[in-house]
């Protein structure tokens, strides 16, 4: 981990502070004041933020976890981050594979950033506020159910309405990455 610089986080507050502002939709009942107080109290989490960022994903806060009273964020850029793509979904299937292996995967950047994957559940919430991928699709996390027969999920929007699909966890593709989620 590596603590951004002063300006790095300033720059990096305006620019999470003018996305808050834009999309006040998101978040109705959040003031970016109580938001920035949390953010500037764990540079740790800071940096996993900062992350999610620089891979592409636009994180913005979608709300207020309820057991905690950390602010939430999630990706929300218009399709799956740019720089989380061409993964496969875990390690377990990284080494499984043969030939044609893929940079990586998407559960182990998800830990290496410091952020979870979003579950379908959330994925689902998410597209309630927004209009998602509607020309990549994202991993999300998978039941042990069907991660243990070989499988993982993925969900994309299409035809206004939001998909839940399979494939093996090897697979991976150019338009399929994963969104991941922050609570600070």
């Amino acid at each position: 981990m590596t603590i951004l610089s002063k300006e790095e986080q300033r720059l990096f507050f305006e620019q999470l502070e003018a996305r808050f502002n834009e999309h006040v939709s998101r978040h109705p009942s959040i003031q970016w004041e109580e938001v920035a107080v949390k953010l500037e109290s764990d540079t740790g989490k800071l940096w996993s933020l900062y992350q999610m960022e620089t891979t592409g994903g636009e994180p913005d806060v979608v709300g207020i976890d309820e057991i905690t009273g950390g602010i939430v964020f999630f990706d929300c850029s218009a399709e799956s981050p740019t720089k989380r793509r061409h993964l496969c979904y875990d390690q377990a299937a990284l080494e499984a594979r043969k030939a044609n292996k893929p940079k990586g995967s998407a559960i182990e950047m998800a830990n290496e950033m410091g952020i979870t994957m979003l579950t379908e559940i959330q994925y689902r919430m998410l597209q309630t506020l927004g209009t998602f991928d509607l020309k990549t699709s994202s991993w999300v996390k998978t039941p042990d159910r069907i991660r243990v027969l070989g499988g993982a999920i993925f969900c994309d929007r299409r035809y206004d309405t939001v998909f839940t699909y399979h494939n093996g966890a090897d697979s991976y593709y150019a338009a399929r990455g994963f969104r991941g989620m922050l609570v600070i």
